[in-house]
C-alpha cells in the first residue's frame, strides 16, 4: 500500500515537474542579451552564420557561428578598417560615432560567402567575399554611392541585385561577381511606399530590407515605426522580383523588429529580429514562423514567445565576450575576436609583447577628452547583469596621463588613475549629463591598482557602479552610480573599455594585467 502511494506520488511530482524541466531546457528570448543589431543570418548545411553592425568599431562587420541558432561565437571579421579618414582614426578632433559600418547583408552563393555593408562616413558600399568564412582571407570591393540598409540578393538566373532605401524602396543590379553596379544599370522603384501596411502616421519609414526567395516567391522584410506605436515588422510578397508587391504587418509586439527568415535542417522556420533594450543595446530575438497561404506568420498567436523549442543558451561567455589574461602562446592572435577598438587603432601604440602577459597602451599625442582618445580597447557589456575588472600598473604614466576602465557611450563613466603635478589619484568621472564631471578623487601611493565596473540592465534599470581596490580583494565604491542611456549619436550599447590618454605630455604608457568579465554583480565583495 505504502509503495503504491509512494509510486503515485512520484508520478504526480514527475507530471508536474516535467513541463517545468522541459521549459528550463528550452532557449529563452532574447537569444543574445547584448548589442548585436541589424543581424543577418544564413544556414549552410547544419551550420548558421550571422553578421551584424559594427558602427565605429574596428575591426568591423563581425561574423558569428552557431549550430543551434541560440549559442553563438565570434569566428571572424570581414573588415579591418573602412578607410583612413580623420573621422575613422580620431584625428583632428573628428570621429565617426554612430556612423561607420551600418547594417550588413550576409549571403552564400555558389561556394562563396558574401557580406555587404555601407558607410555614411565614406559614402561607399562595401562587398566582402571569401571561400572560408571562418578563416578568410576576405576580398573587398567598394563603390559609390552608399546604398542605405540594402539587401544583397542572388537570383536563380545568376543576376545579382541590391534592394535599398527607406519608405520608397529601390532595386539596382550589380555585376555577376557583385563587384559593382552593372554598367548601364539604372535604379528602379520596387515599392513606392513600403510603410503603407503599418498606416499613414509614421515616425520611421520602412527600411532594413532583407529579401528572400522561397518556393519561387519573393519575400521582403522591413521595419517601420508608426508614431505613438512600436517598431513593427512589415512583409511584402511578389511572384516576380520587380513586383507587383503586396504587403501586410507581420509582427507588432514588444518592438521586436528588423530581420528576416531562417530555416532549420529539419524544416522548421524562425524569424530573427532585434529589440531596442535601453543601455545594453539592441538585442536579438527569435520568433517561430508558420506558413499560411504562402505567407510567413510570425510569433505565437501574434506574440513574441519567452521560450523557444531550441536548445538552451550556455551563456555569452566566452563566445561573445570573454576574459583575457593578455598571455599569448606562440601562434595565437594578438587579440581574441571579442575585442574591438574604438575607431581605427594606431597599431604602433599598443603591444602584448613589450611586457609579456600585459596589454600596454602608449601615447604619442595630447588629447582633450576621453571620446577623442585613440586605442581604447572594448568589449560588449551583457545583460541582465555583468561586471568587468582589470588590474593596472601605472608606474610609467607621464604627467597629465589618465588611464583606467571605462563604460563607453556618449554618457560614459570612467574610473582610473590621473597623474597630475607629480601626484597620482584614483578618479571617477561621470558624463551622465553628456559633459564629464569628476565625482570623486582619492590619493594613490602605489603603482598597481584594481578597477571594477558593474552594470545592471535588469528591466532596463540601466545603472552602473564603479569600484576600486588596492589589493584586488577588498572593493570600495567610488563616485556615484551612472545612469546609463542609449544615445543615437553613438548608436551602440555600452561597452567595457581599457583606455590611456595624455593631456599634457605624450610617450607615457599604462600596463593592464588582465580584463575579466562575469555575468553577475557582487558589489563591494
Amino acid at each position: 500500500m505504502k509503495q503504491s502511494v509512494l509510486l503515485a506520488g512520484l508520478a504526480l511530482v514527475s507530471a508536474v515537474t516535467s513541463p517545468l524541466l522541459a521549459q528550463v531546457k528550452q532557449a529563452q528570448n532574447p537569444i543574445i542579451f547584448a548589442d548585436v543589431p541589424d543581424l543577418s543570418i544564413i544556414r549552410v548545411g547544419d551550420t548558421y552564420y550571422m553578421s551584424s553592425t559594427s558602427m565605429h568599431m574596428a575591426p568591423g562587420v563581425p561574423i558569428m557561428k552557431s549550430k543551434d541558432l541560440v549559442n553563438w561565437h565570434l569566428v571572424s571579421y570581414a573588415s579591418d578598417t573602412l578607410g583612413s579618414q580623420d573621422e575613422l582614426t580620431l584625428r583632428n578632433g573628428k570621429s565617426t560615432y554612430g556612423r561607420g559600418s551600418w547594417a550588413s547583408s550576409l549571403r552564400f552563393h555558389q561556394g562563396t560567402y558574401y557580406v555587404s555593408t555601407f558607410a555614411q562616413t565614406t559614402g561607399k558600399t562595401y562587398i566582402y567575399s571569401t571561400k572560408n568564412i571562418e578563416k578568410g582571407p576576405w576580398k573587398v570591393v567598394s563603390f559609390k554611392p552608399s546604398y542605405h540598409d540594402h539587401s544583397l540578393f542572388f537570383d536563380d538566373d545568376g543576376r545579382v541585385y541590391l534592394v535599398f532605401g527607406a519608405g520608397k524602396l529601390r532595386l539596382i543590379e550589380l555585376t555577376a561577381d557583385a563587384s559593382g553596379v552593372k554598367p548601364g544599370a539604372t535604379e528602379q522603384v520596387l515599392i513606392e511606399n513600403a510603410s503603407a501596411p503599418a498606416g499613414p502616421n509614421l515616425g520611421l519609414p520602412a527600411e532594413g530590407s532583407q529579401l528572400f526567395k522561397i518556393k519561387g516567391k519573393y519575400y521582403l522584410f522591413n521595419i517601420t515605426w508608426p508614431k505613438g506605436g512600436m517598431r513593427t515588422v512589415v512583409v511584402h510578397r511578389a511572384d516576380k522580383l520587380t513586383g507587383p508587391y503586396e504587403g501586410h504587418v507581420a509582427l507588432q509586439d514588444l518592438g521586436v523588429a528588423q530581420g528576416g527568415l531562417i530555416d532549420t535542417p529539419d524544416g522548421r522556420w524562425f524569424s530573427y529580429l532585434f529589440r531596442d533594450y535601453g543601455a545594453v543595446g539592441r538585442i536579438p530575438y527569435l520568433v517561430p514562423v508558420t506558413w499560411t497561404e504562402g505567407w510567413p506568420v510570425l510569433g505565437t498567436a501574434g506574440k513574441v514567445p519567452q521560450t523557444l523549442a531550441l536548445p538552451p543558451s550556455k551563456g555569452l561567455i566566452p563566445g561573445i565576450v570573454a576574459s583575457d589574461e593578455f598571455a599569448r602562446r606562440k601562434g595565437e592572435p594578438a587579440l581574441p575576436l571579442v575585442w574591438q577598438w574604438n575607431h581605427n587603432p594606431e597599431n604602433s601604440l599598443w603591444s602584448l609583447t613589450d611586457r609579456p602577459g600585459y596589454l600596454r597602451l602608449k601615447t604619442d599625442r595630447v588629447d582633450t577628452t576621453f571620446l577623442l582618445a585613440r586605442n581604447t580597447l572594448t568589449q560588449r557589456t551583457i545583460g541582465p547583469t555583468s561586471a568587468g575588472t582589470t588590474a593596472l600598473d601605472v608606474s610609467h604614466l607621464k604627467d597629465g596621463d589618465f588611464a583606467g576602465l571605462a563604460l563607453l557611450q556618449k554618457r560614459y563613466g570612467l574610473v582610473g588613475v590621473d597623474y597630475r603635478n607629480g601626484a597620482k589619484s584614483i578618479v571617477m568621472i561621470s558624463a551622465e549629463s553628456e559633459k564629464p564631471v569628476e565625482l570623486q578623487r582619492l590619493p594613490l601611493t602605489q603603482s598597481t591598482v584594481y578597477f571594477k565596473a558593474e552594470c545592471d540592465f535588469t528591466e532596463r534599470k540601466d545603472v552602473a557602479t564603479f569600484f576600486y581596490s588596492l589589493d584586488g580583494k577588498t572593493w570600495k565604491a567610488i563616485g556615484g552610480p551612472l545612469k546609463m542611456a542609449y544615445t543615437l549619436p553613438h548608436f551602440m550599447g555600452y561597452r567595457f573599455g581599457l583606455f590611456n590618454y595624455a593631456t599634457k605630455n605624450p610617450c607615457g604608457y599604462a600596463d593592464f594585467d588582465y580584463f575579466r568579465i562575469v555575468d553577475k554583480t557582487t558589489g563591494a565583495k
